[in-house]
């Protein structure tokens, strides 16, 4: 039962090694003698003019609004397997996730919110509440099995609730000038997209094209496009035509079904049953995992990571200061004080096998701001010199959050090992 997770945690792992290196190399080229092209390259124009619809942006934007919105489907479709067959659909079992993932949001915020309270910088105060999940887990798998199971699982639901938060807060309080008419026009077709997966569709090219005509008419409206990613994935059908329990008759039926002779014939019926026994949802998780950890976030991360350090401003002032503080000290401190609160009162208990030392060590993890943290400081500040001075905490609290994390999980698991030898 638990392999599907360990696939799944495995993917993610290597996709956060990709992204570090990504990370590191627009780090290296925004701080080199070519820096020049690497913020030309971020400005370069790119659209296209097809009828009476046009669309054009810098390669930045389309990274951002385009590539990312991949992304945030791909979240969605996370958000529902969780929600409805995961690790948040037994209310008693999400709970130490969903109220870990509160403090995670809202103790960040107040840090941020308290530093910056009177200066041009408040609007940031989103910046440090997401956590990263691909870099978490890619930390996480550096400790291979000393690190529970169970803490895996917990730190990606807690990763997952915090995603979903950052949707919400990217919904409401990043988005200006609504165009009423895109937006009723974004709304229907993904009204038509629940219609058509509840009506039995299950055709992925039929959900791929209403999904960009969905991404353009939101990407108009103002309301940013990343939003129509997370709404679509909740359109997609997570109902399988074959229950997994009925498989094994259904492929020995579809085997000697006298109507289908030959090998490739008999191949090809089996082929049919196991993709009736997957889902939509499920189907499209796994064939968007590696173009997301392989190819979406490494290439944000390369036009996103880039800093300069002699862009102004200094390492004190309250924008870097703030979001440093609150992904390094507000994040572990709220996970931490959350749960304790949630199992003190008796609503949750610690994953099993899992001490406060480990939760510790997984509350530095969650941390690792990073990919969210980096996307919010763009849709947060126009201004160039704010934008870079949330780039820069973010990017100093991801590295020391996993180094802290790491360290931690380590010890608590030499302590363990020397304990029971």
């Amino acid at each position: 039962m638990l392999s599907p997770f360990e696939e799944f945690a495995r993917s993610e792992s290597a996709g956060g090694v990709t992204l570090i290196v990504a990370a590191f190399l627009a780090f290296l080229w925004a701080n080199s003698p070519w820096a020049p092209g690497y913020f030309a390259l971020q400005q370069t124009y790119f659209g296209f003019d097809l009828g009476g619809w046009s669309l054009e942006k810098p390669l930045l934007l389309w990274v951002n609004d385009g590539f990312m919105a991949l992304f945030f489907f791909l979240v969605g479709l996370e958000i529902k397997r969780e929600v409805s067959v995961g690790e948040l659909s037994e209310p008693r079992d999400a709970v130490l996730a969903v109220v870990a993932a509160l403090g995670g949001v809202v103790v960040p915020g107040v840090i941020y919110a308290t530093i910056n309270w009177s200066g041009e910088g408040i609007g940031g105060w989103g910046v440090p509440v997401a956590t990263d999940i691909a870099f978490a887990l890619g930390m996480m798998s550096l400790l291979g099995d000393r690190v529970p199971l169970s803490l895996k699982v917990f730190l990606t639901a807690l990763a997952i609730v915090d995603d979903l938060v950052a949707v919400l807060i990217i919904a409401l309080f990043y988005t200006e000038g609504i165009s009423l008419m895109d937006l009723v026009l974004s709304f229907g077709v993904i009204v038509l997209t629940f219609a058509y997966g509840l009506n039995g569709g299950r055709n992925l090219k039929v959900f791929a094209f209403l999904g960009v005509v969905a991404w353009f008419f939101m990407l108009q409206s103002g309301i940013h496009a990343t939003v129509a990613g997370v709404l679509l994935a909740l359109a997609i059908p997570i109902k399988r035509k074959i229950a997994p329990e009925d498989l094994r008759d259904e492929l020995r039926a579809g085997f000697e079904d006298r109507r289908f002779e030959g090998v490739e014939v008999k191949v090809a019926n089996l082929e049919r049953v196991l993709e009736d026994a997957q889902s939509s949802l499920h189907r499209l998780e796994h064939l968007l995992h590696p173009w997301v950890a392989f190819l979406v976030l490494p290439v944000f991360a390369l036009f996103n990571a880039g800093v300069s350090l002699g862009g102004g401003g200094g390492v004190l002032n309250p924008v870097t200061v703030g979001v440093f503080l609150g992904l390094l000290v507000g994040k572990p401190v709220g996970v931490l004080v959350f749960s304790w609160l949630a199992t003190r009162l008796g609503l949750a208990s610690l994953p099993e096998g899992v001490g406060w030392p480990s939760m510790a060590g997984a509350s530095f993890l969650a941390g690792i701001g990073f990919t969210m943290s980096l996307f919010v400081g763009g849709l947060a500040f126009e201004d160039g010199g704010l934008l870079d001075q949330a780039k820069l905490g973010v990017l100093s609290a991801s590295v020391l959050a996993a180094v802290l994390g790491l360290a931690l999980l380590g010890w608590v698991a030499r302590s363990d090992r020397s304990g029971s030898g």
